[in-house]
């Protein structure tokens, strides 16, 4: 993953183009599942992120 942070513009043409890629083979139904699915894995992640940044600095 740490190419995606050398260069930021590489990162959100890839998101993107998967998007486009997964959103045309999908029904209008599929794709609001699958929405809800990626917003909550990413609630999820930010979740697990705050957490570790917060154990990591305690003293």
């Amino acid at each position: 993953m740490d190419n995606f942070c050398c260069d930021p513009l590489a990162l959100t043409m890839a998101i993107n183009s998967l998007s486009v890629a997964l959103a045309k083979n999908l029904s209008d139904d599929e794709l609001d599942l699958l929405i809800a699915v990626i917003s909550q894995l990413g609630g999820t992640l930010t979740t697990i992120a705050v957490q570790r940044h917060i154990c990591n600095n305690e003293p």
